[in-house]
């Protein structure tokens, strides 16, 4: 393991899903999930989103989009918060979980406004056109 991708990976993945979430992923790993919390920050976090070629914003909407399809909710959550600090508008990302319905289907699609919406109430935002 690079410990130099892993300090990295940690750095990011602070920077974008903010310290509370960090913080709480790694302060809840033990004995048994340390290991994918240590793969996690130096693979995904440490070598993919240091990655030049695309801003930050654009891999979040991605990222988002990816997990709406999967319907992984709770990934999906921290993620649209990662978003949210990298930038995106409550436009954007409305306007990416729709795209991510016609692909993923409209199950994925109301799956992923219902974590949307649950996470702006959290944050105390709301849509304004």
């Amino acid at each position: 393991m690079s410990e130099q991708d892993k300090q990295a990976g940690l750095e990011m993945r602070t920077r974008v899903m903010g310290e509370e979430f960090v913080a709480r992923a790694m302060g809840s790993a033990d004995a048994f999930s340390q290991p994918l919390q240590d793969w996690v920050n130096e693979h995904a976090w440490g070598s993919t989103w240091q990655r030049g070629g695309i801003e930050l914003k654009t891999r979040s909407l991605v990222t988002c989009a990816m997990l709406a399809v999967l319907g992984r909710s709770t990934e999906l959550k921290g993620h649209l918060r990662g978003a949210l600090n990298n930038g995106a508008t409550l436009t954007e990302i409305r306007e990416v979980l729709l795209h991510a319905g016609v692909y993923g289907g409209a199950p994925a699609a109301v799956e992923a406004f219902r974590v949307a919406r649950e996470l702006m109430a959290e944050l105390g935002l709301e849509m304004v056109e």
